[in-house]
């Protein structure tokens, strides 16, 4: 191993973070499409229903304030693949259009860096009516200089003060992403936390992706007074750190307490933040922590310090709201940072039953035992799950081969309700460009179940690279000649025979139509 680069720096400034954006720029989303990056977890139908349950009640405490013209916006920071934010505002209008309450109207904001991304939710299908309707919108936002924003589809521009109602922030994976700072405390004392980089031999010339995965950090600790003195924005909560643990590693997240902060002079009734990542907001959870390991996935992630965030806040007058249980993958958090945060009632009894009671990360944990159960679970108990995760896409795909093996021994009530739920996971589905086809998967179940005009909607929606696979063919073949078309059975009968001449359910099907 040679040390291409031994200059030590200040964990904040060392080239991993300048890595990171590469990456991400470079890739676009193509950095979740490969499922590089975990994208699951933070932005499944769970979260979002969780998520767009405590913005509806947010909504509600501010037309029970008398604020129902000025639009709220809502701004997800790093909003990746898009996915969440599609999840979030189809949940939201359907609760908005169902409830028939007066609220005030609101603006989804979708930001990141990467100007790949945007450019890929700018054409996504999914997203488009919502940005016809006015209610989603986008934005190229950097976290960490970013001091305004400007929206790509309605050209406006939000500076400081702007802003009548609350901004309220999403960040998913958001802090433990951005530069950290990384302190010592020992003996009531503070040290820096250095870092310089050993790569292997000829890694310089590789990726941002491979030189993130191969890179060793080595660490380096001086004497830092300079978080103890009266001009350091954050003195307070060090002091804390300082008097309450021994021999820790602290990463500070002065990065994202600027960016906040630097959010919240965009309104002027301060803002909301919604957010889940691997952090933890309890100061003891942080004693005798060890220097950080970088976790890698194509980019790579720490831990984010919730405790810091939620510190700060707390002193200028904010309400921080997290599990009363410890978290198992993902700490999910809600702060009021606004006047009267305990005005906001329908916003903290969103985030007790849908984050405290049972949330998205218990929903997660049960779906650990689902990935490894998934064999001995009966329809029902499939068909329950696949509810509680909102008929999501991955699920069903986890489970169609199962959901197969069962489908001869089901009742009609059953299979109907299969079916209502192919139809209802169709409508909220966020296409991804996936390896495996979707659509396919559906009309195969329908097709199976004799349900052969739902069958024929998503035959006709796969990708054209299965027309030329005779099986398919030949179950299109089928539904035709079921619902009656007589034409187009026949058509695809003798394109099932031009690939497999010997077939003999194509070579029976043409000697019933005239």
């Amino acid at each position: 191993m040679t040390h291409t680069d031994q200059k030590i720096y200040r964990f904040s400034e060392a080239p991993i973070w300048e890595l990171q954006r590469t990456y991400y720029e470079e890739q676009g989303i193509g950095a979740w499409q490969s499922e590089d990056v975990p994208q699951y977890i933070t932005s499944n139908p769970s979260i979002a229903v969780a998520y767009a349950e405590i913005i509806f009640g947010f909504l509600q405490d501010r037309a029970k304030l008398g604020y129902t013209l000025e639009p709220v916006t809502i701004l997800e920071l790093g909003a990746g693949s898009g996915r969440l934010a599609y999840h979030i505002v189809k949940e939201l209008c359907e609760l908005r259009d169902y409830s028939g309450i007066t609220l005030p109207p609101f603006r989804y904001v979708m930001s990141d860096l990467a100007s790949k991304n945007i450019a890929f939710w700018q054409k996504h299908r999914s997203l488009l009516p919502y940005v016809e309707q006015g209610v989603l919108d986008f934005a190229q936002f950097d976290a960490v200089q970013g001091t305004e924003l400007h929206l790509m589809q309605s050209g406006d521009r939000i500076r400081v003060g702007d802003l009548q109602q609350p901004l309220l922030v999403i960040a998913n994976y958001f802090f433990d992403s951005i530069p950290q700072e990384l302190i010592y405390v020992d003996e009531n004392k503070i040290y820096e936390c250095m870092v310089s980089l050993h790569f292997p031999e000829g890694d310089t010339e590789r990726s941002a992706a491979d030189m993130l995965k191969n890179v060793i950090p080595e660490y380096h600790y001086r004497r830092a007074d300079e978080y103890e003195q009266e001009s350091y924005p954050y003195r307070e909560v060090v002091e804390l750190y300082s008097q309450k643990l021994e021999d820790s590693h602290i990463l500070f997240p002065a990065v994202g307490l600027q960016c906040l902060e630097r959010l919240c002079l965009l309104s002027q009734e301060g803002f909301i933040l919604l957010t889940a990542d691997k952090g933890d907001h309890r100061i003891e959870n942080w004693e005798y922590n060890e220097p950080p390991k970088l976790i890698h996935h194509g980019s790579f992630s720490l831990t984010a310090n919730y405790h810091a965030i939620g510190y700060v806040f707390e002193q200028k007058g904010a309400m921080s709201l997290f599990t009363s249980h410890p978290y198992n993958h993902l700490n999910i958090g809600c702060m009021l940072m606004v006047p009267n945060p305990l005005s906001y009632g329908h916003t903290r009894l969103a985030y007790r039953r849908f984050v405290e009671r049972f949330g998205p990360d218990d929903f997660f944990s049960i779906k650990e035992w689902f990935d490894s159960h998934l064999d001995l679970m009966e329809v029902n108990q499939l068909l329950a799950f696949w509810r509680l995760g909102g008929y999501d896409a991955q699920l069903f795909l986890q489970s169609a081969k199962r959901i197969s093996n069962l489908i001869p021994a089901c009742e009609e009530e059953e299979l109907s309700d299969i079916r209502q739920g192919i139809l209802l996971m169709w409508e909220g589905y966020y296409p991804m460009e996936l390896n495996r086809d979707l659509a396919l998967d559906c009309a195969m179940l329908l097709y199976q179940m004799e349900m052969f005009e739902d069958a024929l909607l998503f035959f006709e929606r796969t990708n054209n690279e299965y027309r030329n696979d005779a099986s398919v063919l030949y179950e299109m073949a089928i539904c035709y000649y079921e619902v009656g078309e007589d034409a187009a059975a026949r058509e695809m009968a003798r394109i099932t025979l031009e690939l497999a001449p010997e077939h003999e359910g194509a070579l029976a099907l043409m000697t019933l139509l005239p």
